[in-house]
């Protein structure tokens, strides 16, 4: 029977997704390529043995147009016989990328393959690519009073399940807390690829408290003009959300056989996958019922996972997935997550499963789930196995 590996995973540092960011001179397509050879270069692999290559991005449009898979692919130098694709499922992306790489494997239609994900947000701004559009208009008859921002949804999730502004903030600042002792202790040094003379995250804040972060103002209260939002006392800020991030990250993913041909050792063994859809209102929960799904069919509990990996989109996000599967605490994103590392939208699934990998490899755990929240309500779910 055949299994899919996970032989390497790479990530570059995370820059600031704004003009004068550390990654902001860098084109989307260089980033992106900028971990494809650094995968390849590392486990000395001949690029032509590479089935495909499936790559996330949310912005395609502008430099990350015209399938920014296939670019980086040529801008990387692999052969032009070495195709590739441009997958979106919004902040899944690559997540979901890596998910079909495997799936591909499993199923006998590939060898090798690299799932990889990219995201330039401040070459190419978040929803600039419907501007001057409405791509909800076909819905209405369905979602008459239309739908939320991100930002407005993790309001009313931190509402429904009664999460207060000083339980977000500590959640906040223990994501920078995490991300910096990881940094000073080295722990990231495996995965991340420099770009040109940055080589460390920039998102990272240490000095990040409760107290400071109580200092800062509500982000969505100024947009809350639909009627049905309730009255509530605003507490999503920039500070326990995810901030705008440039980024790329990718893994080699092969059969169990390959790598031993090869005489390449895997890290980790992809165990099971879940995808589902959720209330595109609350569009953020849908982490539970994918965690859910995933445990199902991996006959596992989930107490059985030494580490999960749940994006931090915004505060609430982990917190109320913590709560409702009861997971250990101490075992989410025991290395901080986006709030502290950065979101780089298509770059993020792959980051994940790149920190989440080496975290397992470091601590000796044997089961590892990451899952991330996605617009519109979904979700993607994976559980991986170390090596």
């Amino acid at each position: 029977m055949r299994s899919a590996v996970i032989v390497d995973v790479v990530r570059t540092p995370s820059g600031k997704g704004k003009p004068g960011g550390a990654l902001s001179g860098t084109h989307p397509v260089e980033l992106l390529a900028t971990v494809l050879r650094a995968l390849l270069g590392r486990n000395d692999l001949d690029p032509a043995q590479v089935d495909d290559v499936i790559a996330g991005c949310v912005g395609q449009n502008g430099e990350q147009s015209l399938n920014i898979a296939r670019n980086a692919v040529l801008a990387a130098g692999l052969p032009e016989t070495v195709p590739a694709t441009t997958v979106d499922r919004q902040c899944g992306s690559s997540q979901q990328a890596a998910h079909f790489a495997a799936q591909g494997v499993l199923a006998g239609a590939y060898d090798i393959a690299i799932a990889c994900g990219v995201e330039s947000m401040s070459r190419v701004p978040m929803f600039s690519a419907v501007q001057g559009s409405d791509p909800y208009a076909p819905l209405a008859s369905r979602y008459p009073d239309g739908l939320v921002q991100q930002g407005i949804s993790a309001e009313l999730i931190a509402v429904r399940w009664k999460i207060g502004r000083e339980d977000l903030d500590a959640f906040a600042a223990r994501s920078h807390r995490l991300a910096a002792a990881t940094a000073v202790s080295g722990g990231f040094d495996d995965e991340i690829v420099p770009v040109g003379t940055h080589a460390t995250d920039e998102t990272v804040r240490p000095s990040t408290t409760v107290e400071s972060l109580a200092g800062l103002k509500p982000a969505f209260q100024d947009d809350a003009t639909d009627t049905r939002l309730p009255e509530i006392d605003w507490r999503i800020t920039p500070g326990n959300s995810s901030p705008l991030t440039d980024g790329a990250s990718a893994a080699l993913i092969m059969s169990e056989t390959m790598a031993a041909t090869l005489g390449l050792r895997p890290l980790a063994r992809f165990h099971s996958f879940a995808v589902t859809g959720s209330d595109p209102l609350l569009m953020l929960t849908g982490v539970i019922p994918a965690t859910v799904h995933a445990l199902d069919r991996s006959g596992l509990s989930i107490d059985d996972i030494d580490a999960f990996e749940v994006n931090e989109a915004f505060a609430p996000v982990p917190l109320v997935w913590q709560r409702e599967t009861g997971a250990d605490p101490d075992r989410v994103n025991p290395r901080g997550g986006a709030i502290a590392l950065g979101h780089p939208l298509g770059a993020s699934g792959t980051r994940l499963l790149t920190t989440l990998v080496h975290h397992l490899q470091a601590t000796g755990g044997r089961y590892g789930l990451q899952t991330m929240c996605e617009g519109g309500g979904m979700a993607n779910a994976t559980i991986i196995e170390r090596l």
